[in-house]
């Protein structure tokens, strides 16, 4: 079966004023339909960029693609027009963006901004476009949604417009939902309940899901599969189940071990990962990760290797992209 989403080594790199910044290096990624993406890692390893890359919502004054192509459904997007783009945003593919406060219009009410979604995808009237928005709004959970429609953005609390935001999102019922830190400024309640709907609406509609985040705890119990991003690339990929059983990269290794446990003591501190990311405008030889990684050796300065995916028997295939994985890997068959 054709994957609803592929992309094959795109690179998007920005022009600024100390060089060019390789925000993404050469990404490959297939989403399948029905399937949630979890795309984890720090902040600046590229997993926004690559997600405003597929709607074309990069500045074009500064983003160029020097490679790499991104097939929806079988339709090429990096060359797309911008007409052929506004055809599918919103409509076939959506995103909830990190900050609903920066992303909603200050100055239109909810109504306005709901409506003018199925008005300009659906070409309904505005009564129509009424009545769906406020059902829509019911379902993401907001009491009382025909005075919610009313609303200004800064009249609802973070939690309200993070639903709002969802509710925008889900209206045209996308194929593809590209859900951006959809936690992110709210507390750890309104967290729960914006997962499990995000979760609850996939599962009904068995739309497609990119999850972003820079916490494998918020996708351990959503995603199908997770993807973790370093300096622009993809440095370990796997089942949900293969990666926390068995994480390869120690990059992923180390943002499980900073993850909080119930059933750790108290004199078992949390252990950070050393170090800063590189500046992707300077990135170091060979490796980005090694001036970081306790396992790092001499191949990992000079060489960066390819994703090399490792066989699983038990499922998908487990890629990662590491010169120290890979040499326990071949130990491990050889001794098998």
């Amino acid at each position: 079966m054709t994957a609803l989403l592929s992309v094959n080594d795109l690179c998007v790199y920005f022009r600024s004023d100390h060089g060019v910044v390789k925000a993404v290096d050469g990404v490959s990624l297939t989403v399948e339909r029905g399937e949630i993406l979890g795309l984890v890692g720090e902040s600046g390893s590229g997993k926004t960029v690559t997600n405003l890359a597929l709607l074309g919502l990069l500045p074009k004054h500064a983003a160029y693609f020097p490679r790499g192509t991104i097939h929806f459904d079988g339709q090429e997007l990096v060359h797309a027009s911008e007409r052929a783009l506004r055809k599918l945003r919103g409509r076939r593919i959506a995103m909830i963006f990190q900050d609903a406060m920066a992303a909603l219009n200050p100055y239109l009410t909810v109504e306005r901004q709901l409506t003018e979604v199925l008005e300009l995808h659906e070409r309904v009237s505005h009564r129509v476009a009424c009545t769906r928005s406020i059902d829509m709004l019911a379902r993401v959970g907001i009491a009382d949604p025909e005075r919610r429609m009313r609303a200004y953005p800064h009249e609802l609390s973070g939690g309200m417009r993070q639903r709002v935001m969802i509710a925008m999102a889900l209206l045209c019922g996308p194929d593809l939902l590209i859900a951006d830190e959809p936690t992110t400024a709210v507390d750890v309640t309104v967290q729960a309940q914006v997962l499990e709907l995000i979760r609850d609406l996939q599962r009904a509609s068995s739309m497609s899901v990119i999850l972003i985040t820079h916490d494998l705890g918020v996708v351990a119990g959503m995603a199908h599969r997770i993807a973790v991003m370093y300096a622009g690339r993809i440095v370990e990929s796997a089942s949900v189940t293969g990666l926390f059983q068995s994480p390869l990269h120690p990059y992923t290794q180390g943002l499980l071990a900073s993850v909080p446990r119930m059933e750790a003591s108290r004199e078992q501190p949390l252990q950070p990962i050393p170090g800063l990311p590189p500046d992707l405008a300077r990135l170091p030889s060979g490796c980005p990760f090694q001036p970081r990684c306790a396992r790092a050796f001499a191949k990992c300065v000079t060489a960066y290797p390819e994703l090399l995916a490792l066989e699983n028997e038990n499922g998908p295939a487990h890629h990662v992209r590491c010169w120290a994985a890979m040499s326990t890997s071949t130990e491990e068959r050889e001794r098998a």
